[in-house]
């Protein structure tokens, strides 16, 4: 990741771009207040002003992280066909992952501070959400708003474990035949249309 020029002029904006800095050369137990004043060269007071603590300070670099994903697939390429559409959003969620690894480790491989009290932070994760579960709603028979959501968990499964798949050097240890991990999340996306295709069980009591 090529970091943010900093010292902008703008602290708020520095802190993030500070955060995020000392998270991927630190990792998140890095992080604190007094360590983001420390390398900006400000009192270490100064970032208080924008950000009561450093779990604010966290929120704010993950609700930025979410709306930059959800943006994402949002402008991805669109089909009349909803399963090229679904299919092509599976593409622009794994392409982000690969290309931001970062954020990606950041939404969804980080404990985060706790959503109530950071309702920005939740706002931009449900969002994104959101966008999967409106693509799903026009499958064909996809019109129980319940069945929209556990269908959603589903495809969110699948895709964040391609995802999680491609981005760890365990899969060398298998010695896989050339050319197999080329053609993996092409044969899982279509997999999973099947798997949408097919009739539905009725939906487990609540």
């Amino acid at each position: 990741m090529t970091r943010i020029s900093l010292k902008s002029g703008n602290l708020r904006e520095d802190c993030v771009a500070e955060a995020l800095h000392i998270i991927e050369q630190s990792g998140l137990e890095g992080l604190s207040l007094r360590e983001v004043a420390r390398r900006l060269g400000v009192s270490h007071q100064a970032p208080y002003k924008h950000y009561p603590s450093r779990d604010h300070l966290l929120a704010e670099v993950v609700a930025r992280a979410f709306a930059a994903f959800a943006q994402h697939l949002d402008q991805r390429p669109r089909h009349a066909d909803p399963h090229d559409d679904m299919s092509e959003m599976g593409r622009a969620y794994v392409g982000y992952s690969l290309a931001h690894p970062l954020h990606y480790r950041l939404m969804f491989g980080t404990p985060l501070p706790n959503p109530e009290q950071h309702p920005e932070m939740m706002r931009q994760a449900q969002h994104a959400f959101a966008l999967l579960q409106d693509c799903l709603s026009r499958l064909p028979g996809n019109a129980d708003g319940r069945n929209q959501t556990l269908d959603a968990l589903f495809v969110w499964s699948v895709v964040h474990g391609i995802s999680s798949i491609l981005q760890t050097s365990a899969v060398n240890t298998l010695a896989l035949p050339p050319g197999i991990m080329a053609g993996f999340a092409a044969h899982a996306f279509s997999r999973l249309r099947a798997a949408l295709d097919a009739p539905q069980s009725p939906s487990p009591p609540q």
